[in-house]
């Protein structure tokens, strides 16, 4: 599928607000525009202030349109993993006539087997953020990408949806709708980050992706090209700001300043002769601190959180995946967090940063990850997902890259897929949590 034109991706994280603005031509991204804005209304991760996390996204924006100079209307959001649920799901539907004989198979066939897959009802606090297919299966031949074109009179889809609480995406989409901005899709955002940090190998043996952000951390195990766990502990670099600023007694402020500038990770990189000034509350002159004292600082709360995020890694055994841990995200821009993961996690670590010209700062990782994805998505991946919202949707392709005619320019017309599913579809039920999370890494 060709994804040519310009992607704009929004990540509204806990310290700031990324915004890019990249153009796609010819298999190559180019960013045209960046905005980055201290964030306001979040609190871990997740927005608590609707109001003032609009202002911060406005402001976001206002750069990038500036930088880029266009005005910026639809967005690719993230969503955080915050209890993330991972659910297989499969459906099967008829697509043969009265008398069953076979039809090829066309875009509103491929909606209404995922429709036939979702009819699972949700818990009415959670929502649905994302449907992958793994396969089609037509009249018995499994492993099929792509059934589209194909004569059968069954057809059948399995695949993984990606559930989250629904506060967390409605707050979201809201902020993003009042700040005059339209969604173009949402992403689940390890997902999404991935498709930068990971090569194609790791992707397909198996990695373990550490997003080391401002008010959480996220660890996202990739198997096979699919997200297949997550765990997110609620502490990331605010928390290392405020240990620094209670131990020295300074203002958070000082405190950030002080660990972007002299913060080691391992205590052990830094020097006891290293020493610079430190405002203290209460005291007229500065105080002189050591890198190695900061250093133990810093240490101590990542060691803590380094700690939590292996016990969880070890009960699902992704700690012996080929792919070993990729770190990214704004606190692994600090000195030593390699060689800390190295000595905690006892497995091969690597430091992700993009190579994106006034972008390598791991802390743009993620918004460049929501425009790769979608650059990268498949044709038939965007038919699935668009039975979520069930809006007509109009896939295109280029005469001239596809062998076949039938799939160039295709109006899908999702109402009268939903209505003949309603009369053909066989409900497909939702599978075992338990047997999906045992065959992980298979």
């Amino acid at each position: 599928m060709e994804n040519s034109g310009i992607y704009v991706g929004l990540d509204i994280g806990t310290t700031s607000i990324k915004v890019i603005v990249a153009e796609y031509v010819k298999n190559q991204l180019n960013i045209i525009g960046v905005g980055s804005e201290r964030s306001d209304g979040l609190s871990r991760g997740v927005i608590v202030d609707i109001d003032r996390a609009v202002t911060a996204i406005k402001k976001a924006v206002a750069q990038a349109e500036q930088k880029a100079n266009i005005q910026i209307s639809d967005v690719i959001v993230g969503i955080p993993a915050d209890l993330l649920e991972i659910v297989p799901c499969s459906g099967m539907i008829a697509i043969g006539d009265e008398n069953g004989n076979s039809k090829e198979i066309n875009n509103d066939d491929v909606y209404s087997v995922t429709k036939a897959a979702l009819t699972q009802k949700l818990p009415p606090e959670r929502d649905i953020i994302d449907v992958l297919p793994d396969e089609f299966i037509v009249d018995g031949f499994d492993g099929i990408k792509d059934p589209r074109g194909m004569i059968g009179v069954r057809l059948e889809m399995k695949g993984v949806v990606y559930t989250g609480p629904k506060t967390i995406l409605h707050n979201t989409l809201k902020c993003v709708q009042m700040a005059g901005l339209n969604v173009k899709d949402t992403l689940v955002a390890p997902l999404a980050l991935s498709t930068v940090a990971l090569s194609d190998g790791e992707r397909d043996f198996g990695t373990v992706l550490l997003d080391l952000g401002g008010g959480q951390t996220t660890a996202a195990v990739v198997h096979d090209h699919k997200l297949k766990y997550t765990y997110v502990d609620q502490e990331g670099g605010k928390f290392i700001t405020k240990d620094i600023s209670v131990v020295l007694n300074t203002s958070l402020e000082n405190a950030e300043k002080v660990k972007r500038n002299y913060g080691y990770a391992a205590s052990y990189l830094a020097s006891k002769d290293d020493l610079f000034p430190v405002e203290v509350v209460g005291k007229t002159d500065t105080v002189q601190i050591s890198g190695e004292y900061l250093g133990e600082i810093i240490e101590a709360r990542l060691t803590q959180i380094f700690t939590k995020l292996k016990n969880a890694l070890v009960q699902v055994n992704a700690l012996g995946l080929p792919g070993g841990i990729v770190i990214t995200g704004g606190v692994a821009a600090l000195p030593g967090v390699k060689e800390l993961a190295e000595d905690i996690f006892d497995v091969n670590i690597r430091i992700f940063i993009p190579q994106q010209m006034g972008l390598r700062h791991p802390s743009f990782a993620q918004a460049i990850g929501l425009i790769q994805y979608m650059t990268i998505r498949s044709e038939i991946e965007v038919v699935v997902k668009s039975a979520l919202s069930g809006n007509v949707k109009q896939v295109s392709q280029k005469a001239e890259e596809t062998n076949n005619p039938q799939l160039v320019k295709v109006d899908f017309d999702g109402k009268k897929a939903e209505s003949k599913q309603k009369k053909q579809s066989k409900s497909g039920a939702f599978e075992g949590l338990k047997n999906f999370f045992n065959t992980f890494f298979d």
